[in-house]
């Protein structure tokens, strides 16, 4: 069996430790994602559980693959390598697939998140975890309402409302709402939370984009690695044929004496 080059083994094992450790990653940002969307009233939000289990999915698998190439690595084994070398077939045609469609629709991404937070409206009438969810939003960011103030209608929670400190900042204005037939006023944040969850929700759109398509070169680059290796593995030399000899024993020996024999004439 042809010897493999060891600087080749060694990149390739460092593409497996980068590999592996890109999987590690992906399943913390699983966890992390997990947690804050807890915390913050986004455990029901749609669409999260299948994205956590994705996450959770692609990390693992990662991991998996990424094993198993080094030890196939280790061994010189090449059954393990031809299917190292499927795996980042099949991984290179989905993930960039996967990137090229997420690309072509980035664009549409604001218009479908307006649709879906429109439907939240108004936010006093919706379920009281969305409510949570904004309104852990609307103190961490310094916002009030989705679109406008008005999305509360006459119910303007306390943490739309501004302390003294940030009137004095400029980033509040004074509302007025009518109530209980009577009006009221209460200086709310200016700035409303739709173009802030825009923002940070493309960002998010984005490092998934930058994610699938560093998933997708790096299977690729594995893809060549494995192959050259088990290029220079080459087919198991055949074995020499034996050849069995009968021995002397059993062989026929002349006889020791032979009569002469004349013809008649």
């Amino acid at each position: 069996m042809a010897q493999v080059n060891v600087c080749l083994k060694r990149t390739f094992t460092f593409f497996n430790i980068l590999f592996a450790i890109l999987g590690a990653l992906v399943i913390g940002l699983a966890l992390v994602s997990q947690s804050v969307s807890r915390n913050h009233g986004a455990g029901e939000l749609e669409g999260r559980t299948m994205g956590l289990i994705l996450l959770y999915i692609v990390g693992s698998v990662t991991m998996m693959i990424a094993i198993l190439g080094a030890y196939g690595a280790h061994k010189e084994n090449k059954g393990t390598l031809v299917a190292f070398l499927v795996f980042m077939v099949i991984g290179t045609l989905i993930m960039w697939k996967t990137g090229v469609s997420a690309a072509i629709s980035s664009p549409q991404v604001k218009n479908m998140l307006e649709h879906n937070f429109r439907r939240l409206l108004p936010l006093d009438q919706s379920p009281e975890s969305t409510q949570n969810m904004i309104g852990s939003v609307q103190e961490t960011f310094q916002c009030c309402g989705l679109f406008s103030y008005e999305d509360w209608e006459n119910n303007i929670p306390s943490s739309c409302v501004c302390n003294s400190e940030q009137e004095m900042e400029g980033n509040c204005k004074t509302v007025k709402y009518y109530e209980l037939l009577r009006y009221h006023q209460k200086t709310v944040f200016s700035a409303t939370c739709f173009p802030i969850i825009v923002h940070y929700m493309v960002m998010g759109y984005n490092i998934y984009m930058l994610v699938v398509f560093s998933l997708g070169t790096l299977a690729l680059l594995g893809m060549v690695l494995s192959s050259m290796i088990i290029h220079q593995i080459g087919p198991k030399s055949p074995r020499p044929m034996m050849v069995l000899s009968t021995p002397a024993v059993f062989s026929p020996q002349p006889p020791k004496y032979q009569e002469l024999y004349n013809s008649p004439a």
